[in-house]
């Protein structure tokens, strides 16, 4: 089979550029239709913006700001053009976010960054993104499907009953996080269970530092990383190529300064995104995310644009396994405990696996009780969806700096 997913992967640049840029005038006219969209694009001739240029003056449109607006508007903000009717499955992600999935038999356009990761037709996939209320798992099941792959549809944890799976139906690629694949093997070595019939992993969700790459290729795995969110899917993906990833077809991909504005090529910018898909239309969607282009053509032969990968957060919200964390959930847990005073969120990295503490003020940290802490850290559990521990310190003991979270984790 070829090493391409079809001849889209090699197109002449240019020849891409002007099949995106056609397309969009239809796309606009769509979103157009949506109260959402009139309301956020405003005054807007679709036909004028086939360009790139023309593009970087209409708006951008925060992903922070889809909650409010999603509030305000519910479900879905007003910003689809047509309602759901039609549309398979409805999603939410911490935030909370709502995210709508679209037809067909690939939604999310990640068969062709798994082709390039490495799956072929007939692969059975251990998929251990969560199939429940976010779209995780549904965008690498419908890609891998798509492909010809049989999927499993693990979802994630349960680790015994995981290696049960691999031992039995003998599959030889995982889809999850990488800190969970990990956990995985190490399981498996400790319990003298066989996991040897891996050899291939699509990984997202989390950072994948040089030293986890290095220890799974020693392990005999083949790891590679996409770069996907809930509300586009497969944005970019990494190739046999050494460095970058190529930025996925259907897809165009602007990195912008804090004005919003495109920065020069090499420059390190905030990731903005447009689709073109007009049940649901995304029209400069900024993520939050920063990278960088590679101005190089990829050594894979594919023509796509290239970006260095995730370089880190343009604001406070940060991920940890796999789930995004917003200051306004900091702040939501300390209002339902009144004893908190200021809190912060602590994100570290332990043992290459990812781990934060909510360090809350409370008045008299010496006499509060096992039982506040423990009310704290469920109410953690349940505004994150993610478990962590909770210091309680005295009052006045963390930095008045404005920052709900800090990441002290430290990429190789």
């Amino acid at each position: 089979m070829s090493e391409f997913h079809d001849a889209r992967d090699t197109q002449d640049p240019a020849a891409r550029e002007r099949d995106l840029f056609a397309r969009l005038p239809g796309v606009l006219e769509a979103a157009l239709r949506a109260p959402g969209w009139r309301r956020h694009l405003g005054q807007v001739d679709p036909a004028g913006v086939g360009t790139r240029e023309a593009l970087a003056r209409l708006p951008v449109l925060r992903k922070s700001d889809l909650p409010r607006l999603q509030k305000e508007s519910p479900p879905f903000g007003g910003f689809l053009p047509d309602g759901t009717h039609g549309l398979p499955h409805l999603f939410t992600s911490p935030g909370p976010i709502y995210e709508p999935e679209g037809e067909g038999p690939d939604p999310w356009r990640a068969a062709r960054g798994l082709h390039a990761i490495g799956l072929r037709p007939g692969d059975i996939v251990l998929n251990t993104f969560s199939y429940h209320l976010t779209p995780g798992g549904f965008i690498m099941d419908s890609g891998a499907r798509a492909l010809g792959c049989s999927v499993i549809p693990a979802g994630p944890g349960n680790t015994e009953a995981q290696l049960d799976l691999i031992e039995t139906l003998r599959p030889v690629a995982y889809a999850g996080t990488p800190d969970f694949l990990k956990i995985l093997l190490d399981a498996a070595a400790e319990k003298g269970r066989d996991a040897s019939s891996l050899t291939k992993a699509v990984v997202s969700g989390a950072a994948f530092p040089k030293s986890l790459q290095t220890e799974l290729a020693q392990r005999g795995i083949v790891a590679r990383q996409a770069y996907a969110t809930a509300d586009i899917g497969f944005i970019a993906y990494e190739t046999p190529a050494p460095e970058g990833m190529i930025v996925n077809e259907d897809v165009i991909l602007e990195i912008v300064g804090p004005d919003g504005l495109p920065v020069a090529p090499g420059e390190v910018g905030e990731i903005v995104v447009t689709t073109l898909e007009p049940r649901h239309p995304v029209i400069r969607l900024a993520l939050g995310d920063l990278t960088a282009a590679l101005t190089e053509p990829s050594p894979c032969g594919r023509t796509g644009m290239r970006i260095k990968g995730w370089m880190g957060r343009a604001d406070q919200t940060t991920k940890v396994k796999g789930m995004f964390v917003r200051p306004e959930q900091v702040a939501e847990i300390a209002r339902r405990h009144p004893e908190i005073g200021r809190a912060r969120l602590v994100v570290r990295r332990v043992g290459e696996a990812d781990a934060m503490t909510l360090d809350a003020e409370v008045a008299d940290a010496a006499a509060a009780t096992p039982a506040l802490k423990d009310a704290i850290a469920a109410t953690l559990q349940a505004v994150t969806k993610l478990r962590g521990e909770v210091a309680l310190v005295a009052a006045g003991s963390l930095p008045d700096d404005g920052k709900a979270i800090v990441d002290e984790r430290k990429w190789d």
